[in-house]
């Protein structure tokens, strides 16, 4: 379900230097040209490359955890909680500071930040693969979410700074988006290798070499740089909201009800702010208009199905089957093989018919998915488990693109940018809470009935996700 996100686009600088006057009386005799000029250390072709492989790295953390779970507990004496938050520490960084770091790209440059942001990702990853515990390794997820969060829109900024002509832009930005649907596709299968072939500590150790092709790529990259007013208050209230309910949701007890207060004002608090900041992070009057509502809600549900179904089915294959992690990523594969294909498909059909039609098919085949998932057991054939998860990818993969294009239709084209990060900081937020709760209730003995009610929760939010669509969409006389 690969995302497409749009960043604030830079002016190109001139490659060459610019030329005076063709006649200079007096002039003194021209001195020889040389040979050759050499390439540019920031070639448009190094620049895409970079930001594929970043955009890659960060796209595969975010999956290849899921199957390496189990051994993380085992090996580091963790329950569930302590493993929701290894996938949450992250997602929540990522999704929340993705809200003001477009801006921060804008301020010190896309290249600068985007170098920045891949140091590091990979220093957090080492430190990852080297935790001694769970606190350890929580806290340098939450790092490595930061520094993804920083890489994203730096980027897509480096691919759009790189070139000029619009046609060879949106060329590159299909290419630069394949980085993010062949993470999905292979993160489940590279964890399961991993760590079944050595042990979890190595899904970290890998991104390692990534990084340093990454950074050799990106070196000399530039960036125009430009003032861009940061909204502190609102990053700030809108980070403290999102952690606590996700720690109310995890945690529960009086703790829990602690936090969910806590979320409760700070939420009240991000709306304040939002409605009084010259510049805020997240313009509430987007949310005016129903068309861009229901494309952030759409994407949203999508996630939970998607995200939250991939979390907990990645415990099922283990805890409840007894499988290797090799054999549960193998399980993702015919889902998730699918995905960039649909991805097209459903770029060829908006363009016909518009973001409606795929869209609201894209969220009915889910949610028949996610029902169809319900009389799983223990002792269903492994094969017919894979094979049933398929409608989760097609579905997604289909509503995805559509709903990316309803977002940015919805929209003046100079609030592109932000719209777009607000769309996938919604859904990075989706995956979080679903991450959370049904986690939650799958705890303890009653996996199975927790499963069940997890997929039922995901089909229902899917299903008003879709029939809000069919409404807000429908054509205008």
């Amino acid at each position: 379900m690969s995302p497409d996100h749009t960043s604030r686009s830079a002016r190109v600088p001139s490659a060459t230097a610019e030329r005076g006057p063709a006649v200079r009386p007096p002039a003194p005799p021209a001195s020889p040209a040389p040979a050759a000029t050499p390439a540019s250390p920031a070639s448009p072709g190094r620049m895409l490359g970079a930001a594929l492989l970043g955009f890659f790295l960060i796209t595969l953390d975010a999956s290849v955890v899921n199957v390496a779970l189990p051994a993380m507990g085992d090996d580091l004496h963790g329950g569930l909680s302590a493993l929701q938050w290894v996938v949450d520490g992250y997602t929540l960084a990522f999704a929340a500071l993705m809200l003001s770091t477009g801006a921060l790209s804008d301020r010190i440059g896309a290249g600068r930040a985007f170098g920045g942001g891949v140091l590091v990702f990979a220093l957090s990853s080492l430190a990852c693969g080297l935790a001694p515990g769970l606190t350890v390794l929580i806290v340098a997820r939450v790092v490595q979410g930061t520094a993804a969060a920083v890489m994203l829109p730096s980027s897509l900024a480096l691919v759009r700074q790189a070139y000029a002509d619009p046609v060879r832009r949106t060329r590159a930005i299909s290419v630069w988006a394949t980085g993010g649907s062949t993470a999905v596709a292979l993160g489940p299968v590279v964890g399961g290798v991993l760590t079944t072939a050595w042990d979890w500590r190595s899904i970290f150790y890998v991104n390692l070499p990534f990084a340093v092709v990454t950074l050799a790529l990106a070196r000399g990259a530039r960036g125009e740089r430009r003032p861009a007013p940061l909204d502190v208050p609102g990053q700030v209230t809108a980070v403290l909201a999102l952690s606590a309910l996700t720690f109310a949701v995890i945690e529960g007890g009086t703790g829990g009800w602690i936090a969910a207060g806590v979320a409760v004002a700070a939420g009240a608090a991000f709306v304040v702010a939002e409605t009084r900041h010259p510049h805020p992070v997240v313009p509430l009057g987007l949310f005016r208009g129903a068309a861009f509502s229901a494309s952030v809600a759409s994407g949203a549900a999508l996630s939970v199905g998607f995200f939250g179904m991939f979390f907990v089915l990645g415990l099922y294959f283990q805890q409840v089957r007894g499988e290797s992690a090799l054999t549960a990523g193998l399980m993702f594969l015919p889902m998730t093989l699918l995905i960039s294909t649909v991805n097209v498909l459903s770029g060829r059909v908006t363009n016909r018919f518009g973001p409606r039609l795929p869209m609201v098919v894209g969220q009915l085949v889910m949610a028949a998915g996610l029902l169809a998932l319900l009389p799983v057991g223990r002792h269903t054939p492994t094969l017919a488990v894979a094979f049933l998860m398929v409608p989760l990818g097609v579905g997604g993969a289909l509503a995805v693109p559509a709903l990316t294009a309803s977002v940015m239709g919805a929209v003046p084209a100079e609030r592109a940018g932000l719209a777009a990060g607000v769309l996938n900081a919604a859904r990075q937020v989706a995956g979080a809470l679903s991450v959370a709760l049904f986690g939650s209730l799958v705890a303890g003995a009653h996996f199975m009935p927790g499963l069940r009610e997890s997929l039922l929760v995901a089909a229902g939010l899917v299903l008003a996700a879709a029939a809000a669509t069919a409404v807000a969409l429908r054509p205008r006389d």
